[in-house]
């Protein structure tokens, strides 16, 4: 089965995607880690792609694009995969659909986890993280033990400033920005499942294994 997974910061995406993968056994890819796959391997791609990335620059499309192609084709993407965090945008979704012709694949499901604006905003103004382990924790949701205190290394707990409110919100805004006709794109396709990430964890997870198991 060849999945994407889409959804907003604090839609609890990385928690899906490890509960799918527990299921089904299908390759985790995301943007992040395929790139550092492609530099690691020094892969013609990945060496372009290093460029723009240690100069803090995005990487452009055509340099996704044709890394995604030779992650897609490798062998342990032949039984389906779990695309997260690609595509962002309508290009890019469009990009993918030719690179999966030419592989002779589709996507057969696009999910995308929805949460109400103001609920994640709460989940991600929430946040810290300990400056030593870089661990996380919600303070609503999976508090320290002890107030400001690492549970894991002892170390201090800092808000990051991409969590604080009015970073979250522009945030949310650019997301919606580029991701709208993204689902806009699917729906048409109808390969598109909207999941009601405002449930319990265990619930979201239910209802993306309901979709799943249609396959």
């Amino acid at each position: 089965m060849n999945i994407i997974l889409m959804g907003p910061p604090g839609a609890g995406k990385g928690t899906q995607a490890e509960l799918i993968i527990a299921d089904f056994p299908v390759p985790h890819i995301s943007t992040g880690d395929m790139f550092r796959e492609a530099v690691t391997n020094g892969t013609e791609l990945g060496e372009e792609a290093k460029k723009y990335m240690d100069e803090g620059r995005l990487v452009p499309d055509e340099v996704t694009v044709g890394i995604i192609k030779e992650r897609l084709a490798q062998d342990d993407c032949k039984k389906g995969f779990l695309l997260d965090g690609f595509p962002r945008t309508l290009v890019q979704a469009k990009a993918l659909d030719e690179v999966m012709a030419e592989l002779s694949k589709e996507i057969e499901v696009a999910i995308n986890i929805a949460v109400p604006d103001e609920i994640l905003i709460e989940r991600l103004s929430s946040r810290v993280s300990c400056e030593n382990c870089k661990a996380v924790y919600n303070l609503k949701l999976n508090a320290p033990e002890k107030e400001g205190i690492c549970n894991k290394c002892g170390g201090k707990l800092v808000q990051r400033s991409d969590d604080q409110e009015e970073t979250v919100r522009n945030r949310l805004n650019v997301y919606k920005e580029e991701t709208n006709p993204l689902i806009s794109y699917y729906h048409k396709k109808g390969n598109l499942k909207e999941i009601d990430g405002y449930q319990d964890t265990k619930n979201v997870y239910s209802d993306i294994k309901r979709v799943l198991g249609n396959l």
